[in-house]
């Protein structure tokens, strides 16, 4: 018995491949532009939610042991205010280091309006009893700008270079305490 043998006349397989040779490069070049534009985009908002995370946790941090301390827990000659700020900074993972990243980082103390009462609570940021227990501690980091990772392109030729400028705050009900700290220069 005769195997059949591939007979291609006139060569129609390799003409069809060579028809088609270029068409994986246009194919890739069409489609890498898009993903690398979505991998970038996706980057900058993953690197964004993260920051910001990360400095909503230290202010809730500062806020959380602001409250809580007394004169007993604190370094010699310490105030509050610059105790808190200096608890927001190291849990910042380094986005708010030196003088700039903390003149950012402001801490007020409100007191709170009368039960039954419609009034707005009163800024006592610079009274000295300010941190009195029962007031409201309140600790922001105000207009932290963040670049993105990668420039952003709206047109051709035009890049946008504004950063994300975003300000993250927590507060809490300073507790009762034998021993409040002094409250330091505030906010």
């Amino acid at each position: 018995m005769r195997r059949p043998q591939n007979h291609d006349p006139g060569g129609e397989r390799r003409k069809r491949w060579c028809r088609r040779r270029g068409a994986e490069m246009l194919e890739f070049s069409l489609v890498f532009m898009p993903l690398m534009a979505m991998i970038g985009v996706t980057g900058d908002i993953a690197w964004s939610v993260f920051v910001k995370s990360t400095l909503q946790r230290a202010v809730r941090v500062g806020v959380r042991t602001g409250v809580t301390l007394t004169s007993g827990q604190m370094a010699q000659s310490a105030c509050l205010t610059d105790t808190v700020k200096g608890i927001v900074q190291q849990n910042a993972l380094g986005l708010l280091n030196g003088s700039a990243g903390l003149a950012k980082i402001k801490v007020n103390y409100f007191q709170p309006p009368l039960p039954n009462s419609t009034g707005a609570a009163t800024d006592v940021s610079t009274q000295a009893n300010g941190n009195t227990p029962g007031n409201i501690m309140q600790v922001k980091v105000l207009n932290f700008s963040l670049f993105p990772l990668l420039p952003r392109f709206y047109t051709w030729g035009q890049r946008d270079q504004n950063p994300f400028v975003f300000t993250v705050v927590s507060a809490d009900k300073i507790e009762p305490s034998r021993n409040p700290p002094c409250i330091g220069t505030a906010p």
